[in-house]
């Protein structure tokens, strides 16, 4: 099974930017469906962006579309989201997760098997 391991999150002021990662092990990143969720204080977990296999396939939650890219860097076996003009409300634990099934923008926690342990992502206004 992949083991996932997120890094890249922080605190940053409204409109600044961060590229979170996600490094796989065990497992290439080519051989899943892989996606982004978050979960706010309160909330529950939401779906953020996916990206297909092979990578030539991508989607996004509402909320983020415009301002966030999912890519896959199969060499380095890492997965990214770059998020830029991020706003308060992007302030969220954020989990990469691996799958087999693409849903694209209606995927949900339930088409992921493997989890990574989150990393906080701040957004001060």
């Amino acid at each position: 099974q992949v083991q996932l391991v997120e890094s890249g999150g922080g605190l940053v002021e409204a409109g600044g930017s961060l590229r979170l990662s996600c490094a796989a092990s065990r497992r290439t990143v080519s051989d899943y469906v892989m996606g982004w969720f978050r979960q706010a204080p309160g909330k529950e977990r939401e779906f953020v962006a996916v990206i297909s296999w092979e990578g030539s396939s991508t989607d996004y939650a509402d909320s983020v579309k415009g301002r966030s890219t999912i890519s896959k860097d199969n060499g380095k076996n890492t997965m990214y989201l770059q998020m830029n003009n991020l706003k308060p409300e992007d302030t969220a634990v954020y989990y990469c997760a691996a799958g087999s099934r693409y849903s694209g923008r209606y995927s949900k926690s339930s088409d992921f098997g493997s989890w990574g342990q989150g990393t906080q992502v701040t957004v001060s206004s």
